[in-house]
């Protein structure tokens, strides 16, 4: 499946049903009088929260919505049936925004949240309702009223407990695969990750979710490599695993890189817990690492773990580790 992260779709809520002029005539009943019914209410249109979704892929191929309109009233003082309501189903973790991609209409983070989005327009009044001591037979209806529509952006934002940053060709992919269920692409060559993965991993009898973003270079928020764009997926996770690749040329440099697009993309994302793994310690001597972890000392107070995910040494201590940091869902830990 393909991932896509955000979407513009049209919505259009069912104008109401027009009220009934109608009048009662019926053998041996000499003043009928009026029985036009009202109309019928237009659908409504809401969004519903579901799992185990995380694209919002369906949104390129369909982007416009339109409920019915509700059914005009009948004689005999029958009301109109009202139309269907329309479910958009996305996935949990979605941002609904107005079409100036900046007002917030709703946040959706559970499944079944529902949320309503548009409403229909209510029915018309048929020519009964108008009926009074002084005005026996009135001849006096309304139309149904205008349901609402709007363009509105869908945004997704995954939910996960634990998010990698790091440059391409870090490791994020051989750890996420080391440590979760998921089947990662791992390859030496730049931007192996094109698109966020979600993995879980099992921690004292409980799941962590577990985000993979593509990699992130210098000056990606002006648009360079694959941008900061993805960095919305790690907004929510309460705790970044920084991985750097031990072997490179500076990897104190690299952590610098990272932490400035942080700081560029918003201000709360370099506030959030974070733990720096120096990946592929295989490729590096002990005096080398003893160095870099000293020199990074002079920049975080952050813990940092050294580690080779391609041969999943220490991965799951450094998992253990962070899920600390997790906000417990099921008080196990």
């Amino acid at each position: 499946m393909k991932f896509l992260d955000e979407a513009k779709i049209y919505i259009k809520a069912g104008d109401g049903g027009n009220g009934c002029l109608s009048f009662r005539r019926e053998k041996f009943i000499e003043f009928g009088g009026p029985d036009g019914g009202n109309g019928g209410k237009g659908g409504s249109i809401y969004a519903v929260g579901v799992k185990n979704v995380n694209t919002l892929i369906d949104y390129r191929y369909q982007q416009h919505f339109k409920a019915k309109k509700g059914e005009n009233g009948k004689g005999q003082n029958k009301t109109g049936r009202s139309s269907e309501d329309i479910f958009l189903k996305v996935p949990v973790g979605t941002q609904i925004l107005d079409a100036d991609k900046i007002t917030e209409i709703a946040d959706i983070t559970e499944e079944g949240q529902t949320i309503l989005l548009i409403e229909g327009g209510n029915g018309g009044l048929g020519n009964f309702h108008f009926k009074s001591s002084t005005n026996q037979a009135p001849r006096r209806t309304t139309n149904g009223h205008l349901g609402e529509e709007k363009w509105i952006w869908l945004k997704l934002k995954l939910i996960a407990d634990i998010g990698l940053i790091g440059l391409p060709n870090a490791g994020k992919s051989s750890f996420i695969k080391a440590v979760t269920n998921t089947n990662a692409k791992v390859g030496e060559y730049p931007f192996t990750t094109l698109s966020p993965q979600l993995g879980i991993a099992r921690v004292h009898d409980s799941e962590l979710v577990v985000a993979d973003i593509p990699g992130i270079i210098e000056d990606a928020h002006s648009g360079k490599g694959l941008g900061d764009r993805f960095l919305a997926h790690i907004e929510r996770c309460s705790i970044l695993l920084h991985i750097i690749d031990i072997s490179s040329d500076n990897p104190v440099k690299n952590y610098e890189i990272i932490r400035k697009e942080l700081i560029f993309y918003s201000e709360s994302m370099p506030r959030k817990p974070e733990i720096i793994v120096l990946n592929k310690s295989d490729l590096s001597d002990n005096d080398e690492i003893h160095k870099t972890v000293l020199e990074l000392k002079n920049y975080t107070k952050n813990e940092i773990f050294a580690l080779s995910a391609f041969n999943r040494e220490d991965c799951r201590k450094v998992i253990e580790y962070a899920s600390q940091f997790v906000k417990c869902k099921d008080d196990k830990w």
